[in-house]
């Protein structure tokens, strides 16, 4: 064993060369290499598109258009540029782990992965609160009186968060099928809402009216909360990068897939949202449930009622796949943070059967579950929803601030031939990443503000801003009593 040095942090993961991973040096029983092109795409359009925002995008009108031009300018083209570059500089298990604790250091890496990590724990219920409101319109006669009923969102969140941990508890060359799934079952309700939009809108013409002036995002305070919301919709194309060393040829797959998954992303999220104004006003559509609530009734205009209950179990399915396919991702932030023994070794270990970082599943499920009833305390199921996708980008745009100064303070380092760079060099990859740091941190100050119907503001701003201090605050606690541990156990083996 190399001589201990008491004034150097330990850094196992600086030390290893960028083909080298800590899971490979340290574990012998490493991931399988199981995600394929193939599955790496799917991964990356279900991880990628969401189709509530499309929703969200069509209730604020044909401003929203602009928004996600915008949105698709100043956040999701840095980030994909640096993550090509970052995860072809170091295509480690962990990405954005790697990165950060490389640029700034041990904290800051722990950090990035816990604020990313915990960020999910707020998604988990809101994405399966969408999914559970888009099973109602299977049989809409019937179950619609549950629409306002906390329980059932309850109980269906905990069912289906339940299914797709076990999937990928077994094994990621299981729990990629339903990720895979989830990203065909998108393509059909985005299909339908675009064919149902260019008929309703050649027999009845356009429902909503098209012009400069409508185009013209506002600049009132909750238009301008709502920017943050398309931005966040956009983030997600970081989270294979988690997953280096089960990716077949991962410095080459990454960016291929990479790159044609952001073009579907890019233009099912347009493409989507005018078709469905184009079926309905904006003042017509409901944030949680407008996609399917276009289905409904551009179906009922032009003649096809019955495409509405498989457009819903779609929409439900393809957000139950979104869920699996996060939780499968962001399992590997604390799986390689207990390999530094940041977090007890028990997350750094493999289920002995399947391969797969169990505790690290187990954990975020238990959390998630918790945080599903957090969501419904004092509020509506709206404002539930509302208060879960706020907590949900703060912290979640945290990591980003970290992956884009990460971006700046590495480009110091020399890249090899393998490396994909941003066109122009390491002076615009530094520019690509300030826009990107800057968007980042105007999302972040932005979604601290309520929901304008949101009916108890203060409860619901303290929720937010107390949620994620308490995820952050116990983050660094954590930090802080590992890093203790791991001295004291360095100190009585010298002494041993």
């Amino acid at each position: 064993m190399a001589e201990f040095n008491p004034n150097q942090q330990p850094d196992n993961l600086t030390f290893l060369s960028p083909g080298v991973s800590i899971a490979e040096a340290e574990n012998p029983n490493r991931p399988r290499q199981v995600m394929g092109f193939r599955d790496l795409v799917l991964f990356y359009i279900i991880t990628g598109i969401s189709l509530r925002w499309i929703a969200t995008a069509a209730a604020a009108g044909p401003s929203s258009i602009v928004i996600w031009i915008g949105a698709w300018l100043c956040f999701y083209t840095p980030l994909a540029l640096s993550v090509l570059e970052l995860s072809s500089r170091y295509p480690n298990e962990g990405g954005l782990y790697v990165w950060s604790k490389r640029a700034f250091g041990d904290f800051s890496g722990f950090m990035a992965a816990w604020t990313y990590w915990t960020s999910n724990l707020p998604y988990f219920p809101a994405v399966l609160y969408f999914a559970a409101s888009n099973v109602l319109f299977i049989r809409q006669a019937n179950w619609e009186h549950l629409s306002n009923n906390a329980t059932f969102y309850i109980i269906f969140s905990l069912l289906t968060l339940s299914a797709a941990t076990l999937l990928n508890v077994v094994g990621l060359d299981v729990g990629k099928w339903l990720h895979n799934i989830g990203a065909i079952a998108m393509w059909v309700p985005v299909g339908i809402v675009i064919v149902m939009g260019l008929i309703a809108w050649h027999r009845y013409g356009s429902a909503t009216s098209f012009t400069l002036h409508s185009m013209i995002p506002s600049t009132h305070v909750n238009d301008i909360i709502f920017w943050s919301v398309l931005t966040f919709a956009f983030g997600g194309c970081e989270t294979a990068s988690f997953m280096g060393e089960e990716i077949k040829n991962a410095r080459r797959t990454i960016p291929l897939a990479l790159l044609s998954g952001g073009v579907v992303v890019t233009i099912c999220y347009i493409l989507g949202t005018i078709c469905v104004l184009l079926a309905l006003p904006s003042n017509e559509v409901n944030s949680l449930q407008g996609l399917v609530q276009a289905v409904s009734k551009t179906a009922s205009r032009v003649g096809y009622p019955g495409v509405l209950p498989l457009a819903a179990f779609l929409i439900a399915l393809s957000n139950i796949g979104a869920a699996g396919a996060y939780l499968a991702a962001v399992a590997r932030l604390p799986f390689v943070a207990g390999l530094d023994r940041f977090l007890p070794p028990a997350f750094g270990a493999l289920h002995p059967r399947w391969k797969t970082p169990w505790v690290a599943l187990l954990t975020q499920f238990f959390l998630g579950v918790v945080f599903v009833f957090l969501g419904q305390m004092g509020t509506s199921v709206k404002g539930a929803y509302d208060v879960l996708v706020s907590m949900g980008v703060i912290t979640y745009f945290i990591p980003y601030l970290y992956l884009f100064a990460a971006m700046i303070r590495l480009q110091s380092e020399p890249a090899g031939p393998d490396v994909i760079r941003v066109p122009g060099g390491s002076t615009m990859a530094k520019m690509v990443a300030v826009v990107g740091f800057l968007t980042t941190a105007m999302t972040i100050a932005l979604s601290l503000i309520p929901q304008q119907d949101e009916p108890n503001k203060p409860l619901a701003m303290l929720k937010v801003i107390g949620g994620c201090g308490a995820l952050v605050g116990i983050g660094a606690g954590i930090y802080w009593a590992g890093k203790r541990k791991a001295a004291r156990s360095v100190s009585q083996h010298q002494r041993a």
